[in-house]
């Protein structure tokens, strides 16, 4: 369902279970309400305006989750920044099934589907324009990472992806793939290295020792600004 909270509409997901309290919490993609299975209506009523005052001071405090929850909005013309990069993004709506794009000289071409919209929509070019935008910087990121590795720690790399991914900055597989999300070229240059030192440590060290942060400290001794960084402006780096 949707609710109107502080002049927005926003998604709010109810769950009525055998509980005896009211409880409200911030979800991936909506507010989310779970409430006691047997209330009179005077209760459910009394609950959702706890509710509705709990979801204000939230999005007071977090403007950012209206566009989280319902997605953003995308404008033909309008110039995309991803580090030291510039897009210009033309959208154009065709009766098709699927969304397609390609870059040519800065400009990113979107052909989309009308068969969709809102917050689908959204997520749909998220996602395109991301692929897009790891094909772009991938030549660069895999001699960065090849780069660092052969100054800090020499190990076998199989390969290296860039691709969408909310929970996490990096990872690295058993086989040896440096796996970074493209939400990390919106950050500076020094930030991106730390990611990549962080996921070439677990080359050597698969987990998070006192040895691996030795490690990852001898090649960049300031990386706890670096993680501050990413703490303080995920919100920031995304598409």
């Amino acid at each position: 369902m949707r609710m109107e909270i502080a002049g927005h509409q926003v998604p709010v997901k109810v769950h009525r279970e055998r509980r005896r309290n009211i409880r409200a919490a911030v979800g991936k993609d909506s507010f989310i309400l779970r409430i006691p299975s047997r209330l009179s209506p005077r209760q459910e009523e009394e609950g959702l305006e706890w509710f509705r005052n709990w979801a204000q001071k939230t999005l007071q405090r977090n403007a950012e989750l209206v566009t989280q929850f319902n997605g953003r909005t995308y404008r033909d013309g309008e110039v995309m920044q991803v580090g030291k990069r510039s897009y210009e993004l033309r959208l154009q709506y065709a009766d098709r099934k699927t969304h397609a794009g390609r870059l040519h000289d800065g400009v990113i071409e979107l052909e989309l589907s009308k068969r969709q919209s809102g917050p689908e929509l959204s997520k749909s070019i998220r996602t395109l324009l991301s692929r897009i935008v790891a094909q772009d910087f991938l030549p660069a990121i895999t001699r960065r990472v090849h780069e660092l590795n052969d100054r800090y720690f020499q190990k076998k790399i199989k390969g290296v992806r860039l691709k969408y991914n909310h929970s996490n900055w990096g990872s690295c597989s058993n086989s040896g793939n440096i796996n970074l999300s493209t939400r990390l070229l919106f950050a500076p240059e020094e930030v991106i290295d730390y990611v990549i030192i962080h996921e070439l440590a677990h080359l050597q060290e698969m987990n998070h020792s006192p040895r691996f942060w030795k490690m990852v400290a001898r090649a960049m001794p300031d990386y706890k600004e670096k993680e501050k960084w990413l703490k303080e402006n995920r919100d920031r780096c995304d598409f």
